[in-house]
């Protein structure tokens, strides 16, 4: 079978890291003539692109593995692999416990799977898992959208949260170099795109690896500098930035934001926890005051911002006070959107060993608590838009009802509303809010 009959199947679990990952892999076998296949179980080449921030997530793709090994055994000539963060933390042990698997590959190396996948083609069994500095990526991902894509713009983590496996599976921060992410951002206006997700886990920590300071002594790439330099980019008309970290989420950024016309007012910042001996405990570096001064400050420019973080519920050693706090933080700002988690212990992060771990009845009680406060404050939040005219960018048919198309407010809010997708896919309408919901809305063209 020649490469151009082959057919490839990738699963993508986690992060927008991961997804962008994913394009970039997609890509690399496109080029190099895969075709893909909706069904795992018809492709040549299987690839679960893994997230060990959860453990149901790297459950999940053990079990997902199980099936495709029984199946190798059967189509010897299945290529199998395990990219991403469970790749990465687990390295060889994933050979002796799936021996099926051709390639194990952290994330740092998904711009050079063309080379990983010509050794294995020479019948080596491969283990990329070393640290190595990320090279500029010169490949053309395969994109989900034609509308949005995402662009990475730092990779891994510096930071040393007690709960988090990042930094182990991710490495050290890289930034990119602002001239070759506007490169990037200009190459995808010239194919159409309309809308750019620029990605960093720590996306804050943009630049503080490149050379150079400031006559004031700031660094001199920064992401307010990154924002302000591709702002002009042509045929980009949106630009949006995640994941922040509130450490580093500094009042010259917020300004950025409201001057620069193309950054959509919608802001992604983790919180995690509303009690301050818990953020200590997490290593966050951080209060709840200061995180709540953010926010202020960017409702006191932009009233009308969406604002979305993370939270996780059931620390080792929360107090049920403690989680209250974390109650009233949400309360008090009222979050268009949060994704809410249970603490999961990973392995390798210092609160997985901590002898304080809660039950598993009580971090599910206080997760169905916080969710239900989610959805009242969201419901709150969407009321705002009843009767409103809104600017929204067409993605997708909505697939559903073929007879809508869906879309996104500059606010991140997920709209759907009658119209033909053939004529509107990748413009900018104004939609009349008729109905909101806690995290959606509907309504017509203007």
């Amino acid at each position: 079978m020649t490469t151009s009959e082959r057919r490839y199947h990738i699963t993508t679990f986690g992060c927008q890291m991961n997804k962008a990952d994913s394009e970039r892999m997609a890509g690399i076998l496109e080029d190099l003539g895969y075709q893909w296949s909706e069904d795992p179980n018809e492709a040549d080449l299987v690839l679960y692109n893994t997230c060990t921030i959860r453990d149901n997530a790297e459950q999940k793709v053990y079990s997902y593995l199980g099936r495709q090994a029984k199946r190798k055994h059967e189509k010897p000539d299945l290529t199998l692999i395990v990219a991403g963060c469970v790749a990465q933390q687990e390295g060889e042990k994933l050979l002796r416990r799936v021996p099926e698997l051709d390639l194990v590959m952290g994330p740092q190396y998904a711009n050079l799977l063309q080379d990983l996948l010509k050794q294995v083609e020479d019948g080596h069994q491969i283990v990329a898992t070393e640290p190595i500095h990320i090279v500029e990526d010169i490949t053309k991902p395969r994109r989900e959208s034609r509308v949005s894509a995402w662009v990475n713009v730092i990779y891994g983590c510096n930071e040393r949260c007690s709960y988090c496996v990042v930094p182990n599976v991710r490495g050290v921060e890289q930034s990119r170099t602002p001239q070759a992410i506007r490169a990037e951002m200009e190459e995808l206006g010239r194919q159409g795109y309309k809308e750019i997700t620029l990605l960093g886990q720590n996306i804050d920590a943009y630049g503080r690896d490149l050379p150079g300071v400031t006559a004031t002594g700031r660094h001199l790439h920064t992401l307010t500098d990154l924002l302000y330099y591709v702002n002009d980019v042509p045929g980009i008309e949106r630009i949006r930035f995640a994941t922040s970290h509130p450490r580093y989420f500094t009042e010259r950024l917020i300004v950025a934001c409201k001057e620069l016309p193309k950054v959509c007012e919608h802001f992604h910042i983790p919180f995690q926890s509303g009690d301050n001996q818990i953020l200590k405990a997490m290593k966050r570096g951080y209060t709840q005051e200061k995180y709540r001064q953010i926010i202020e400050k960017i409702r006191s420019l932009m009233p009308d911002a969406s604002i979305s973080a993370d939270a996780i519920v059931g620390f080792p050693g929360e107090t049920e006070e403690q989680f209250e706090n974390t109650l009233k933080l949400v309360d008090d700002i009222g979050f268009d959107q949060l994704n809410t988690a249970a603490y999961s212990p990973r392995p390798g992060t210092p609160a997985a060993l901590w002898d304080n771990q809660l039950s598993e009845e009580v971090k599910s009680d206080r997760l169905q608590r916080l969710n239900h406060l989610v959805g009242i404050k969201a419901a709150e939040r969407s009321q705002r838009y009843l009767g409103r005219t809104e600017e929204v960018l067409v993605e997708e048919v909505n697939p559903k009802n073929p007879t809508q198309v869906m879309g996104r407010t500059r606010g991140n809010r997920l709209t759907f509303f009658e119209g033909d997708i053939n004529q509107l896919k990748g413009q900018i309408v104004s939609v009349k809010i008729t109905e909101v919901r806690p995290f959606s809305l509907s309504g017509k063209i203007v």
